[in-house]
């Protein structure tokens, strides 16, 4: 908080009233942060606004999501994990309500369970741990961006194929 005052020019006393705690300040970053994100998703154009095909938006939003996540990854380490779980942060929720629709969208042959849990598993491969190991092993950000497109798409297809419904065979 010390240098952030400093580099702000203002005191150390001024930032605790506006935002109350370190944690306060970095949930307000991160809000900044995502609202551009938001925007573009909820009143933006292609690809990632309203106008778009449900099964193109998902890629870019999943894109995006990366992106952002490799752009801001060292203010997602800075804040603390929370005790609730990583399911019950408003972003999370956002996210995987934009995508259990998109998905649904796509693949209106899905259950809603079905479509909920995608949208968990297309969450947890950008989940900050993994990015960065993924990274750390050598793998380029373009890399990780591809095979993140096709697991999604893979995931949209197989539903299509009958890969989805409860069937206990897949």
């Amino acid at each position: 908080m010390d240098h952030i005052a400093a580099a702000a020019g203002v005191g150390k006393g001024t930032l605790f009233r506006a935002f109350r705690s370190r944690d306060g300040l970095l949930d307000a970053l991160w809000t900044g942060k995502l609202a551009a994100l938001r925007e573009a998703v909820e009143e933006g154009t292609e690809p990632l606004g309203p106008g778009t095909p449900s099964r193109e938006r998902i890629v870019a939003f999943l894109d995006a999501l990366l992106s952002f996540k490799l752009a801001n990854r060292h203010l997602i380490r800075m804040r603390p994990k929370s005790p609730v779980g990583v399911r019950q942060a408003t972003s999370y929720k956002w996210s995987h309500g934009l995508l259990r629709a998109l998905i649904d969208d796509a693949a209106p042959w899905a259950t809603a369970d079905d479509s909920g849990y995608a949208a968990h598993v297309l969450l947890a491969a950008l989940d900050i741990d993994l990015l960065e190991e993924l990274l750390g092993s050598g793998r380029a950000p373009e890399d990780i961006r591809r095979s993140q497109a096709a697991l999604a798409l893979a995931i949209i297809d197989g539903a299509q194929a009958g890969g989805w419904g409860g069937r206990a065979d897949v």
